[in-house]
Protein backbone atom coordinates (compact mmCIF):
# COMPACT_ATOMS: atom_id res chain seq x y z
CA UNK A 1 0.00 0.00 0.00
CA UNK A 2 1.47 3.69 -1.05
CA UNK A 3 1.86 6.56 1.79
CA UNK A 4 -1.15 7.99 -0.03
CA UNK A 5 -3.51 5.04 0.06
CA UNK A 6 -2.91 4.31 4.15
CA UNK A 7 -3.50 8.26 4.75
CA UNK A 8 -6.84 7.74 2.52
CA UNK A 9 -8.38 5.07 4.99
CA UNK A 10 -7.33 7.40 8.56
CA UNK A 11 -10.40 7.54 10.17
CA UNK A 12 -10.21 11.29 10.47
CA UNK A 13 -11.95 13.23 7.70
CA UNK A 14 -8.99 15.82 8.74
CA UNK A 15 -6.14 13.54 8.14
CA UNK A 16 -7.53 12.36 4.72
CA UNK A 17 -8.36 16.02 3.64
CA UNK A 18 -4.57 16.95 4.34
CA UNK A 19 -3.49 13.67 2.18
CA UNK A 20 -5.42 14.64 -0.72
CA UNK A 21 -4.43 17.98 -0.84
CA UNK A 22 -0.86 17.16 -0.52
CA UNK A 23 -1.32 14.58 -3.83
CA UNK A 24 -3.47 17.66 -5.45
CA UNK A 25 0.06 19.90 -4.71
CA UNK A 26 2.44 17.14 -6.27
CA UNK A 27 0.04 16.36 -9.15
CA UNK A 28 1.41 13.24 -9.41
CA UNK A 29 -0.05 10.65 -11.80
CA UNK A 30 1.21 8.17 -10.21
CA UNK A 31 -1.37 9.29 -7.51
CA UNK A 32 -3.93 8.62 -10.38
CA UNK A 33 -5.81 5.25 -9.22
CA UNK A 34 -5.38 5.82 -5.05
CA UNK A 35 -7.42 8.78 -5.99
CA UNK A 36 -10.28 7.28 -7.96
CA UNK A 37 -10.95 4.27 -6.14
CA UNK A 38 -11.42 6.74 -2.99
CA UNK A 39 -13.52 8.66 -4.81
CA UNK A 40 -16.00 5.47 -4.92
CA UNK A 41 -15.96 5.27 -0.81
CA UNK A 42 -15.22 8.71 0.54
CA UNK A 43 -18.10 9.12 3.06
CA UNK A 44 -17.18 13.44 3.43
CA UNK A 45 -18.16 16.07 0.72
CA UNK A 46 -15.42 17.98 1.81
CA UNK A 47 -12.67 15.37 1.52
CA UNK A 48 -14.42 14.48 -2.32
CA UNK A 49 -14.24 18.06 -3.80
CA UNK A 50 -10.78 17.91 -2.58
CA UNK A 51 -10.08 15.00 -4.48
CA UNK A 52 -12.21 16.21 -7.68
CA UNK A 53 -9.55 19.15 -7.37
CA UNK A 54 -6.41 16.90 -7.33
CA UNK A 55 -7.56 14.47 -9.86
CA UNK A 56 -8.48 18.26 -12.27
CA UNK A 57 -5.01 19.02 -11.89
CA UNK A 58 -3.13 15.90 -13.44
CA UNK A 59 -2.51 15.43 -17.16
CA UNK A 60 -6.20 14.94 -18.99
CA UNK A 61 -4.65 12.36 -21.26
CA UNK A 62 -4.34 10.38 -18.06
CA UNK A 63 -7.24 11.08 -15.83
CA UNK A 64 -10.21 11.39 -18.52
CA UNK A 65 -9.95 8.05 -19.32
CA UNK A 66 -9.73 6.75 -16.15
CA UNK A 67 -12.71 8.59 -15.37
CA UNK A 68 -14.42 7.33 -18.18
CA UNK A 69 -14.21 4.41 -17.33
CA UNK A 70 -15.70 4.86 -14.14
CA UNK A 71 -19.23 5.61 -15.83
CA UNK A 72 -20.04 2.31 -15.66
CA UNK A 73 -18.52 1.19 -12.09
CA UNK A 74 -21.64 -0.63 -9.99
CA UNK A 75 -21.24 2.41 -7.62
CA UNK A 76 -23.14 5.37 -7.80
CA UNK A 77 -21.23 7.35 -5.80
CA UNK A 78 -18.30 6.77 -8.61
CA UNK A 79 -20.55 7.56 -11.13
CA UNK A 80 -21.64 10.92 -9.58
CA UNK A 81 -17.76 11.69 -8.66
CA UNK A 82 -16.58 10.67 -12.20
CA UNK A 83 -19.61 12.97 -13.83
CA UNK A 84 -19.08 15.60 -11.67
CA UNK A 85 -15.09 15.81 -11.93
CA UNK A 86 -15.50 15.20 -15.85
CA UNK A 87 -17.65 18.77 -15.61
CA UNK A 88 -14.79 20.38 -14.23
CA UNK A 89 -12.28 19.33 -16.80
CA UNK A 90 -14.79 20.53 -19.54
CA UNK A 91 -13.21 17.88 -21.98
CA UNK A 92 -16.19 17.96 -24.33
CA UNK A 93 -14.82 14.95 -26.35
CA UNK A 94 -16.65 12.43 -23.49
CA UNK A 95 -20.05 14.08 -24.00
CA UNK A 96 -21.60 10.92 -25.61
CA UNK A 97 -20.30 8.75 -22.55
CA UNK A 98 -22.28 11.39 -20.01
CA UNK A 99 -25.30 11.63 -22.26
CA UNK A 100 -25.51 7.90 -21.75
CA UNK A 101 -25.72 8.18 -17.94
CA UNK A 102 -28.91 10.49 -18.48
CA UNK A 103 -31.10 8.13 -17.43
CA UNK A 104 -29.31 6.47 -15.02
CA UNK A 105 -31.20 4.37 -12.35
CA UNK A 106 -29.77 6.40 -9.34
CA UNK A 107 -31.67 10.08 -9.00
CA UNK A 108 -28.47 11.63 -7.33
CA UNK A 109 -26.11 10.42 -10.50
CA UNK A 110 -28.82 11.53 -12.95
CA UNK A 111 -29.10 14.69 -11.56
CA UNK A 112 -25.04 15.23 -11.54
CA UNK A 113 -25.03 13.99 -15.66
CA UNK A 114 -27.66 16.62 -16.42
CA UNK A 115 -25.40 19.22 -14.96
CA UNK A 116 -22.30 17.55 -17.04
CA UNK A 117 -24.06 17.06 -20.24
CA UNK A 118 -25.20 20.59 -20.44
CA UNK A 119 -21.37 21.69 -19.62
CA UNK A 120 -20.23 19.47 -22.35
CA UNK A 121 -22.48 19.54 -25.21
CA UNK A 122 -21.17 20.61 -28.00
CA UNK A 123 -23.57 23.08 -29.84
CA UNK A 124 -25.14 21.15 -32.40
CA UNK A 125 -26.08 18.62 -29.55
CA UNK A 126 -27.67 20.97 -27.69
CA UNK A 127 -31.31 20.97 -29.09
CA UNK A 128 -31.31 16.84 -28.84
CA UNK A 129 -29.75 17.18 -25.21
CA UNK A 130 -32.84 19.77 -24.00
CA UNK A 131 -35.23 17.19 -25.96
CA UNK A 132 -33.74 14.74 -23.65
CA UNK A 133 -33.86 16.05 -20.71
CA UNK A 134 -37.62 17.59 -20.94
CA UNK A 135 -38.45 13.78 -20.70
CA UNK A 136 -37.99 13.94 -17.46
CA UNK A 137 -40.12 16.69 -16.84
CA UNK A 138 -42.72 17.01 -13.75
CA UNK A 139 -41.22 13.83 -12.28
CA UNK A 140 -38.81 13.34 -8.58
CA UNK A 141 -38.58 15.35 -6.02
CA UNK A 142 -38.42 19.18 -5.14
CA UNK A 143 -33.97 18.75 -5.32
CA UNK A 144 -34.83 16.88 -9.00
CA UNK A 145 -36.96 18.99 -10.32
CA UNK A 146 -34.85 22.35 -9.97
CA UNK A 147 -32.09 20.20 -10.85
CA UNK A 148 -33.97 19.61 -14.11
CA UNK A 149 -35.20 23.46 -14.98
CA UNK A 150 -31.14 24.64 -13.79
CA UNK A 151 -29.86 21.94 -16.37
CA UNK A 152 -32.81 22.98 -19.27
CA UNK A 153 -32.21 27.02 -18.19
CA UNK A 154 -27.92 26.38 -18.70
CA UNK A 155 -29.06 25.28 -22.14
CA UNK A 156 -30.38 28.71 -23.52
CA UNK A 157 -33.71 30.13 -23.90
CA UNK A 158 -33.36 30.20 -27.67
CA UNK A 159 -32.62 26.07 -27.78
CA UNK A 160 -35.15 25.39 -24.38
CA UNK A 161 -38.15 27.42 -25.33
CA UNK A 162 -39.28 25.28 -27.98
CA UNK A 163 -38.95 22.28 -26.23
CA UNK A 164 -40.81 24.13 -23.20
CA UNK A 165 -43.56 24.66 -25.02
CA UNK A 166 -44.04 21.43 -26.91
CA UNK A 167 -43.99 19.92 -23.39
CA UNK A 168 -46.33 21.75 -22.31
CA UNK A 169 -48.83 21.97 -24.77
CA UNK A 170 -48.00 17.90 -25.03
CA UNK A 171 -48.83 16.56 -21.80
CA UNK A 172 -50.06 16.46 -18.20
CA UNK A 173 -50.52 18.88 -15.35
CA UNK A 174 -47.41 17.80 -13.22
CA UNK A 175 -45.69 18.74 -16.72
CA UNK A 176 -46.99 21.84 -17.48
CA UNK A 177 -46.65 23.04 -13.79
CA UNK A 178 -43.19 22.24 -14.20
CA UNK A 179 -42.52 23.48 -17.26
CA UNK A 180 -43.40 26.95 -15.46
CA UNK A 181 -41.60 26.57 -12.86
CA UNK A 182 -38.67 26.35 -15.69
CA UNK A 183 -39.93 29.41 -17.77
CA UNK A 184 -39.78 31.34 -14.25
CA UNK A 185 -36.28 30.69 -13.53
CA UNK A 186 -35.67 31.55 -17.44
CA UNK A 187 -36.60 35.20 -16.49
CA UNK A 188 -35.10 34.95 -13.04
CA UNK A 189 -32.46 32.99 -12.40
CA UNK A 190 -31.92 33.45 -8.57
CA UNK A 191 -35.48 32.33 -8.43
CA UNK A 192 -34.95 28.58 -7.73
CA UNK A 193 -34.73 28.96 -4.39
CA UNK A 194 -38.21 30.73 -4.04
CA UNK A 195 -39.62 28.50 -5.83
CA UNK A 196 -38.07 25.20 -3.76
CA UNK A 197 -39.94 27.11 -0.84
CA UNK A 198 -42.86 27.52 -2.54
CA UNK A 199 -43.14 23.53 -3.87
CA UNK A 200 -42.21 22.46 -0.49
CA UNK A 201 -45.21 24.56 0.82
CA UNK A 202 -47.73 23.06 -2.01
CA UNK A 203 -46.31 19.77 -0.62
CA UNK A 204 -46.94 20.24 2.69
CA UNK A 205 -50.22 22.01 2.39
CA UNK A 206 -51.24 18.62 0.42
CA UNK A 207 -49.69 16.21 3.03
CA UNK A 208 -52.46 17.96 5.76
CA UNK A 209 -55.15 17.45 3.59
CA UNK A 210 -54.80 13.96 2.69
CA UNK A 211 -54.22 13.44 6.46
CA UNK A 212 -57.49 15.59 7.39
CA UNK A 213 -59.37 13.54 4.16
CA UNK A 214 -58.43 9.67 5.67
Amino acid sequence: MTALADALTDPRSSARLRAVMAAGTEADPSDLDVLVERCAVEPDLQVREALTWSLVRLPDEVVVPRLVGELGRPEAQARSQALHTLSKIRDGSVYPEVAERLGDDDPGVRRIAWRAAVLLAPDEERPALARRLARELGQGDRETRLALSRALVSLGEDVVAPVLADASDRRGEAVREHVAETERLLVDPDAGSALALERARREMALGRGKRASG
